[in-house]
């Protein structure tokens, strides 16, 4: 018995699966291309000779559109200027008690008491630190830019709900608006529409839209047949049909799609603030970052956090609602309006009082309290006092951990950094300390985990950025293959083609780098903190404030205390990425753990599993799917944190796009947009892809610890 044992185990140590086989052909061929840089270094640089001209061509293209359709596009700024002006005139002209006072009612309407006595304390704030017509200003992009994308977003997702081709293309066109930052296509708008607050409110429709026509297709398709059957048996006509019927069974879904556009809208409040220029919050938070004042721009970092939360809670509130009892005829008038009317006539008599007494008009400037001292006398002592401890975190970051990925142990060892000559001895036992542990694992079962060994190994040693594009395409390519087939491996080896003959390589490596660190080490510490908050109630409630905050607190007042501290720097940049792509690492971990089906868990008590046996062997592998979404999300976040990281000195994707929007250069600011939106597509079609193997394979064996 014994020795078959052996026998079946030196068999399994000694039997190359195919996929392996191939894989030390990718390493073995990798190291060739690696000998062979100094000989023929188009293998790392790509020559600039055979980089297409996609620049030059997309400046041609936008050239043409500009001289001939600039002309309809300011005629349409103009008309989009009239409901813009009007609103922001009305919300400053309103006394602040009567603002108070509807956007209480509303609350209270939405979700009750708690929701309306939160929104008056967030109220106060702007109203107590002197922000208050910032905050109307901003207020009002958002409420005429979310109707607008509501309706443009219900009509093209109701037309891919009728129209299966159309569909398709709506997706494709969703996935690109999704992907490609922000700043990319706010070249166009600028060329096409001028500077100015109308091109911010475009900018807001153009990102906030998508959300609510992916929700409208959702909620049309969900609609029971039943439902349908009961309506056409009722005499409808498809007008009706639809109207009476599709619309209102998907209501929930499509508010909840209202809820997601007003979040993407506030979301574009800084980023119109720089091409509308107007007096706003988010030209506030720009004005201060600029300055390095950290105290300020929290301050009014903080007023966009809070309107986004109110306009999150308010919409969720009317979305979550159960519908109300059928009492149209029955019910008096008043009963059916008394919000309404309640608003009304509190208003009125508050706008009355306001005219007896100024205060309740206009906030005194007396009772105006600014924080942001107080806030920059804090961060000044953490500067001052923990000088030591800073300068001593920000080295171990970057020279031991950044650096290694980015340019290679080879280069980065020295006596300045590492405190020892990296000679070819210790090259040599790095190389045999890799072979090692590769073996180890390959003995142990593991061929898989010994071929990340040695790619970690190779990309350790040499440096992403300085490792050979055939080399990076085979396994991209061969990894896309064994998790979702050729088709998907032949959309990865298509957009990597994009990158590289755009002339871009160099640029999406750094981008890489970085948002890979920044990634891996917001899932690693996310998943933990999510695992914690799923076991123990108080870590769940302790995290959820702090993760609404991140969410919601605008991407740039997050650069600002890193800055401060850290100064600029490709560590600075780190932090933000990490800051803002560890929330959803956190929410959906937290999520899947908690909504594992209790039968399994019972079976499993039952069976005599301890509570780490539990979470280990039965509670993890089930929720692997969804912590598997929350790594895309993961990853998402971190690619749109790139830009914004820009700005403290990162080199990537996300500074040509902002050297394309400070020239006017509609070529250069795209291309690298496009190139983001093709890195956050392959991630995102990869992780998908990897989330539905783990999911069959624990779907067919839910006890299985992964091993």
């Amino acid at each position: 018995m014994s020795a078959d044992t052996n026998v079946s185990v030196n068999l399994k140590i000694w039997t190359l699966r195919p996929a392996s086989v191939i894989w030390l052909g990718i390493l073995g061929l990798t190291l060739v291309l690696l000998s062979l840089r100094e000989a023929a270094p188009w293998l790392i640089s790509y020559p600039k000779e055979w980089v297409i001209p996609i620049v030059s061509v997309l400046n041609t293209i936008m050239a043409w559109v500009v001289d001939t359709t600039g002309a309809f596009f300011r005629s349409v700024s103009a008309v989009l200027d009239i409901p813009m002006s009007a609103v922001r005139n009305l919300l400053t002209w309103l006394p602040w008690s009567v603002s108070v006072f509807i956007l209480m009612v509303v609350a209270y309407a939405a979700a009750g008491w708690r929701l309306a006595i939160f929104t008056a304390i967030s109220l106060s704030y702007m109203l107590v630190v002197g922000l208050w017509i910032e905050s109307m200003n901003s207020l009002a992009l958002v409420a005429v830019s979310v109707p607008l994308a509501v309706i443009i977003g219900f009509a093209i997702g109701t037309a891919g709900f009728f129209y299966p081709r159309a569909e398709r293309a709506i997706m494709v066109t969703l996935d690109a608006l999704q992907t490609i930052p922000a700043f990319a296509y706010l070249l166009p708008i600028l060329l096409l529409f001028g500077f100015g607050v109308v091109v911010g409110l475009i900018a807001g429709i153009l990102f906030a839209f998508p959300p609510m026509v992916r929700n409208t297709l959702l909620g049309l398709r969900r609609v029971p047949e039943e439902v349908i059957e009961s309506g056409l048996m009722s005499g409808a006509t498809q007008a009706q049909l639809f109207f009476r019927v599709r619309v209102p069974s998907a209501a929930r879904q499509i508010l909840l799609g209202i809820n997601q556009t007003t979040m993407a809208a506030f979301s574009m409040v800084i980023i119109a603030s720089i091409i509308g220029g107007s007096s706003d919050i988010g030209w506030e938070v720009l004005s201060a970052m600029r300055k390095a004042r950290f105290g300020e721009s929290l301050v009014a970092g903080i007023v966009i956090a809070l309107m986004a939360m109110l306009m999150d809670r308010i919409t969720s509130g009317f979305a979550n609602r159960k519908p109300a009892d059928e009492q149209t005829t029955e019910t008096s008038f008043t009963k059916r309006h008394q919000y309404l009317l309640i608003t009304l006539a509190g208003a009125l008599v508050l706008y009355c009082a306001s005219l007896i007494f100024p205060v309740l008009q206009t906030y005194p400037k007396t009772w105006v309290y600014d924080p942001s001292g107080p806030l920059n006398t804090a961060i000044d002592y953490v500067i001052i006092e923990y000088a030591a401890w800073i300068a001593l975190i920000k080295k171990w970051a970057f020279f031991y951990l950044m650096l290694p990925f980015k340019m290679g142990l080879e280069q980065v060892i020295s006596p300045f950094s590492w405190g020892f000559q990296f000679t070819p001895t210790l090259k040599i036992f790095y190389g045999i300390g890799a072979l090692v542990l590769m073996g180890a694992a390959w003995i142990l079962g593991r061929q898989n985990q010994a071929v990340v060994i040695g790619l970690l190994a190779i990309v350790l040693f040499f440096g992403l950025t300085r490792m050979p594009w055939p080399a990076i395409w085979m396994i991209m390519a061969y990894v896309s293959w064994q998790l979702a087939g050729p088709r998907l491996a032949l959309a990865v080896l298509g957009g990597l083609a994009y990158l590289l003959m755009a002339g871009i390589w160099p640029q999406t490596l750094l981008s890489i780098y970085l948002c890979g660190i920044g990634v891996v080490l917001s899932f690693v510490f996310g998943t933990t903190l999510g695992i914690l908050a799923s076991e123990f109630e108080p870590v769940s409630r302790f995290l959820r404030p702090i993760n609404d905050t991140l969410q919601t607190m605008p991407l740039f007042v997050l650069l600002i205390p890193f800055v401060m501290i850290f100064k600029i720097g490709e560590f600075t940049a780190l932090l933000a990425v990490i800051a803002y792509a560890i929330v959803p690492a956190i929410r959906y971990s937290e999520h899947g753990l908690r909504n594992v089906p209790h039968d399994v868990v019972e079976a499993a008590e039952c069976m005599g599993c301890t509570r780490w046996q539990l979470l280990m062997r039965v509670k993890i592998p089930l929720a692997l799917p969804e912590m598997m979404l929350g790594l895309n999300q993961t990853i998402m976040f971190g690619i749109s944190m790139l830009v914004i990281a820009a700005l403290v000195g990162t080199s990537g994707l996300g500074q040509q796009v902002y050297i394309g929007l400070g020239d006017g250069d509609f070529g250069v600011g795209m291309t690298a947009g496009i190139g983001m939106a093709v890195i956050a597509i392959i991630a995102d079609r990869m992780t998908a892809a990897w989330s539905a193997k783990l999911q069959e394979r624990y779907t067919s064996n839910p006890f299985s610890s992964g091993g």
